[in-house]
Order: structure tokens, then C-alpha cells, then sequence
């Protein structure tokens, strides 16, 4: 097993390398300096919690829920 350390310049990079982890590529270990892991690991946890919708079904949801107020 090799070491690198890598400089991320955009927080995109970060969303490309825990991809990378989950394809059981690299492994990512976190360092006292940043949080940036902790934040994607949040995020990453409820991928795939919510089905895909048409704009349809969501308009009559979110006129079901504003008519509730009335």
C-alpha cells in the first residue's frame, strides 16, 4: 500500500475521492486540520433516501401542503 498526501483545491475533489473509497479503491483517513470528510460523510449516509418524482407529483404536494393552511 502506497501513501499520498493530496492538497484539495476544490470541494469537488473531495466528492470524487469518497466515490473512489466506496469502489473500495483508496481508503481515506482524516487529519486534524479539516473537516471536509466529516461534512461528505453526512451528506453520503442519505444517498438514495428519496425516489425520483416528477415535477408533476411534486407541484400537487406542495399545493396539498399550501392548501392545508387555508
Amino acid at each position: 500500500m502506497k501513501m499520498v498526501t493530496v492538497d484539495i483545491l476544490d470541494d469537488k475533489a473531495i466528492n470524487l475521492l469518497k466515490d473512489l473509497e466506496e469502489l473500495n479503491v483508496i481508503k481515506l483517513h482524516e487529519n486534524g486540520n479539516s473537516n471536509a470528510i466529516k461534512s461528505i460523510n453526512s451528506f453520503t449516509k442519505y444517498k438514495g433516501m428519496m425516489t425520483k418524482q416528477s415535477i408533476e407529483e411534486i407541484d400537487k404536494q406542495l399545493n396539498d401542503l399550501r392548501n392545508e393552511w387555508d
